[in-house]
């Protein structure tokens, strides 16, 4: 078990419990002196299949998510924490919660135990019980 964590992660879509996350993960960036990357995920498979809607949904889309990232970077400012990244990306956020995780070794993930596509839930699964079971690090999940 690591003791220290350098590199964390926390995922945020805006729900409730994503917004724990977000607070959870910055006591524990403070604590550790870590840096803390904030990632966003616009869900592709919930944007329209049309080629011309798509660009146009996207784009609004990741505007609204840049501005919400902005707002994380300041609330984690007036908590006295500097070391905040914010990232954006376009696809499946369970998959790509765990690609950046690998890809920026990461050693703690911080998410929400639902977020908003929880009434999709029993249908494709948990984005959380993907990320606990596929991680290369630790997790923690938050009510």
């Amino acid at each position: 078990m690591v003791s220290e964590y350098r590199n964390i992660l926390v995922a945020v879509d805006g729900s409730e419990h994503s917004e724990r996350a977000f607070d959870e993960a910055v006591e524990a960036a403070k604590r550790n002196e870590a840096k803390l990357n904030v990632i966003s995920i616009i869900n592709d498979s919930e944007l329209s299949t049309s080629a011309f809607s798509f660009s146009k949904i996207y784009a609004a889309e990741k505007e609204q998510v840049e501005k919400e990232l902005l707002k994380k970077i300041h609330d984690a400012s007036s908590k006295e924490l500097d070391n905040v990244e914010p990232f954006v990306e376009l696809g499946s956020p369970k998959e790509k919660i765990i690609e950046f995780a690998k890809d920026n070794e990461i050693d703690m993930i911080f998410l929400g135990a639902t977020g908003k596509g929880e009434i999709r839930l029993a249908r494709i699964g948990s984005t959380a019980a993907y990320v606990v079971n596929h991680a290369p690090c630790s997790v923690t999940v938050i009510r």
